[in-house]
């Protein structure tokens, strides 16, 4: 049954990265469009995404939304997390339905709720416009992380902490934080992701003021193909295997590092 799931991970592994690892390829190619396999291979398109200021702007664009995104995301959904979670009170599950609804009305649905709404408030083609809508899209997904996160949480070590005479900041601060980061490191993840990557309502919302780099994309591969958005693909899949190397590439080196020794008692 072991090899059998062993075997079940690999291949299912492979089916979801295989497109990826096409896309490498294809960002060296010289062809003048997608293709392939490449008919010759040279650097011309990574100097073209990080010289032209149609991609560059673009780019920086999505880092300081998705940013913002993430930052707005966390103060609404750690609080709001607590009280759904320790508090009972009248319309607590009509809350909890109306905090994971996003999850559940497709996305071109919301895009239009979101440009009908945000333009009576002026914020259509604004970066902020943009902020509010993805703040909307990645609070489900930042709910769902963190309140299954505190649910496992022992209380108990609260219930210490105050009655040692710690105040409940305190006591907020030194127990329940460094226990939840884990869970509050990966909301904020989710939330980035979701708000870097989201492309439909960036459609409608983002106009040329605020163009994110999946809308930007989205445009030239329906006009022109153009080989930078397999650039843009192969730095992202690298991203992230740096990003999962990282932790274990660090405790590699935390392993090898020698402890210091510690003289016996009285020694000089």
């Amino acid at each position: 049954m072991n090899t059998f799931m062993r075997w079940a991970g690999i291949l299912v592994t492979i089916f979801i990265a295989a497109p990826l690892v096409i896309v490498v390829p294809m960002s060296f190619s010289s062809a003048s469009s997608l293709q392939f396999p490449p008919p010759g291979y040279w650097f011309g398109y990574y100097r073209a995404y990080f010289t032209d200021l149609d991609w560059l702007i673009p780019t920086w664009n999505s880092i300081v939304i998705a940013s913002a995104t993430t930052l707005l995301t966390m103060l609404l959904v750690v609080p709001a997390t607590f009280a759904l979670v320790r508090h009972k009170f009248r319309g607590k599950s009509v809350a909890d339905l109306m905090m994971l609804m996003p999850l559940a009305v497709p996305h071109i649905v919301m895009a239009v709720g979101y440009y009908s709404y945000l333009g009576d408030l002026g914020l259509v083609h604004s970066h902020m416009g943009v902020i509010l809508a993805h703040t909307c899209l990645s609070v489900p997904i930042a709910f769902l992380v963190l309140s299954a996160n505190l649910k496992g949480f022992d209380r108990n070590l609260e219930r210490a902490a105050l009655s040692l005479g710690a105040s409940p900041t305190k006591t907020f601060i030194h127990v329940t934080l460094p226990i939840l980061r884990p869970g509050l490191i990966i909301s904020a993840l989710f939330a980035f992701v979701q708000s870097f990557d989201e492309t439909v309502v960036a459609i409608f919302i983002s106009g040329r003021n605020a163009e994110t780099l999946p809308r930007k994309m989205f445009d030239s591969i329906r006009q022109e193909a153009d080989p930078v958005i397999a650039v843009i693909s192969t730095l992202l899949f690298f991203l992230v295997l740096v990003g999962i190397a990282a932790p274990y590439f660090i405790s590699a080196l935390r392993s090898r590092v020698p402890k210091p020794s510690r003289s016996p008692a009285g020694a000089h």
